[in-house]
């Protein structure tokens, strides 16, 4: 069964990708929550952690901002290597890469327990509306 892991109040999850959504950088605390090792992480697609409770929208919406150039952000439940899951509030940053390439920038915070318990209602009403 799924256990909900529960960040730190002073945790801050950084990871970049190239733009296809390639890891190309991935913090420590990224890594620790994740339950992954920075070499496992990185060259995968960043949705190696996304949870099947996210609704696609939520996602078309993160994809269609940030390739017009715009910062993104919104409340993202993503999956740990074990089968858990956390919470988070991400603002996704279009950027040029270490490589002189475009890629994006994602910055993680906590997020709360009134705003995860109003997205995981909304988000369960987005994927009904998805089938």
């Amino acid at each position: 069964m799924e256990k909900e892991m529960i960040l730190d109040d002073f945790a801050f999850l950084v990871s970049e990708t190239d733009e296809k959504g390639l890891i190309n950088f991935a913090n420590d605390d990224f890594c620790n929550l994740a339950e992954y090792s920075v070499d496992e992480l990185i060259g995968k697609p960043h949705n190696i952690v996304r949870h099947k409770d996210m609704p696609k929208a939520a996602f078309k919406d993160l994809w269609e901002t940030v390739q017009r150039d715009e910062v993104w952000s919104g409340f993202v439940k993503n999956s740990t290597k074990s089968g858990n899951y956390y919470w988070v509030f991400a603002t996704v940053f279009p950027t040029i890469t270490s490589d002189g390439k475009k890629g994006f920038l994602s910055c993680r915070r906590k997020a709360t327990r009134e705003e995860i318990e109003e997205h995981t209602q909304l988000y369960k009403d987005l994927i009904l509306k998805e089938k």
